[in-house]
């Protein structure tokens, strides 16, 4: 019997023990309860961030990178000056390449700007004029990507087909979230949008802005001021290529 009741005050007495210990760790009173939860959100917060580092989720692109001379479109308008154009390889990698392929070929000179609408857009690279030519390069897959249609946004024109766009672009006035993710964004001005906001009006427009020189900037060719003879390959028409109505 006195064994037994040894054994069941030495319990107890862990017991007590045992929990003077757990109370004083993450008990109501103290400090050190504060320090714990802190710690332990800390250690949430990290096993969180690692988790989603594993994640398959798509990341959303970042909206800035570092403007590099190779991926700088320069388009020099008969509206009055160079407009510089930030390319993004990083979301629409084949789109921005065919930029450049057409662009040193001199495709996109002498060019006009066929359909500019008021408070929305402004669409050239169209050899025909009308919004239903293209270039000899087959017609691209689109790459639709998160980025915004915002004001001074560069983004393909296309038809119906969601891989129709070939070498047509649009600059917006505007912002127009509707064409996101509808419309493959590969740019966006950032320098020189007074040029495109003087671009002159109309569908088409009676005497229509024209690109007097497209440029890759890193080729380093200097501003143009008046025409030069465009390039004359056969152009493949594909159907219009326009932005959605208003």
């Amino acid at each position: 019997m006195r064994f037994t009741c040894a054994l069941k005050t030495m319990a107890i007495g862990f017991a007590l023990t045992a929990s003077g210990v757990a109370y004083a760790q993450g008990g109501g009173g103290g400090g050190n309860g504060e320090d714990l939860k802190k710690a332990e959100t800390a250690a949430r917060a990290q096993e969180n961030a690692k988790s989603l580092e594993g994640s398959t989720a798509p990341k959303l692109p970042p909206a800035t990178v570092p403007v590099e001379p190779e991926n700088v479109w320069d388009l020099d308008l008969s509206s009055g000056g160079r407009v510089r154009i930030q390319l993004r390889p990083d979301i629409a990698p084949n789109h921005v390449e065919r930029i450049k392929t057409l662009t040193r070929q001199g495709f996109y000179n002498g060019l006009k700007f066929h359909r500019v609408i008021p408070g929305f857009m402004a669409q050239g690279g169209d050899p025909k004029g009308d919004g239903t030519g293209g270039s000899q390069l087959p017609d691209l897959k689109a790459e639709f990507n998160p980025m915004p249609h915002l004001r001074g946004t560069v983004s393909m024109a296309r038809a119906q087909s969601e891989d129709s766009a070939n070498s047509q672009f649009f600059i917006l006035f505007l912002p127009r979230m509707q064409l996101d993710k509808k419309y493959t964004v590969f740019g966006r001005v950032i320098e020189g949008m007074q040029y495109v906001d003087a671009i002159a009006q109309g569908e088409p427009p009676a005497n229509p802005t024209v690109i007097l020189q497209a440029s890759i900037e890193s080729d380093s060719k200097p501003p143009v001021t008046a025409p030069i003879a465009p390039a004359a390959p056969e152009a493949l028409p594909s159907g219009p290529l326009t932005p959605p109505a208003q």
